[in-house]
């Protein structure tokens, strides 16, 4: 029996600053609404015991699961096929063949763009939906975008 082995190319170092910037982002409104919360419905001493732990545990997110995103995401391109692998808490691989490729998107939403990275949006012929390769810097997304769209051309020209 043969194993799955992780793809090659890791995401770009700065994806891990971006996601510790989105994440502590989402961790302050969460700290905020969590601890007013505690503070207008939680009874006497409860109420600072609930917004500390609150506190800890969305600090604790930031902190980690970009570190732990960076570790796990990864991606590759062969000859044939397009090799994917994300996530944080559960890990998904996915392989999608060069025949399967419809289109290839290439995206930047406004962190990215101050960080100099990019989602390539890989849409294939599956019910699973799109691979995503996030946090790739700016350039390498670009010049995957035209690898892929040649070569799912060539694999269309092959089927004529």
């Amino acid at each position: 029996m043969s194993q799955l082995r992780d793809p090659a190319h890791r995401v770009s170092p700065r994806a891990r600053t971006m996601w510790q910037l989105e994440a502590g982002i989402e961790a302050l409104v969460a700290v905020v609404v969590g601890v007013v919360a505690a503070l207008v419905w939680v009874p006497g001493g409860l109420r600072w015991g609930l917004a500390l732990a609150v506190v800890v545990g969305c600090v604790g997110l930031a902190v980690v699961v970009p570190l732990w995103r960076y570790r796990v995401h990864r991606w590759e391109v062969s000859a044939t096929a397009v090799y994917t692998q994300r996530g944080w808490w559960a890990r998904e691989r996915r392989i999608a063949p060069m025949s399967r490729v419809q289109t290839v998107d290439f995206a930047q939403g406004p962190l990215a763009r101050l960080f100099g990275l990019a989602t390539v949006t890989v849409t294939t012929a599956s019910a699973a939906g799109p691979l995503q390769i996030e946090g790739l810097d700016r350039d390498v997304a670009l010049r995957l975008v035209d690898e892929l769209t040649r070569k799912a051309d060539l694999v269309e020209g092959d089927a004529t």
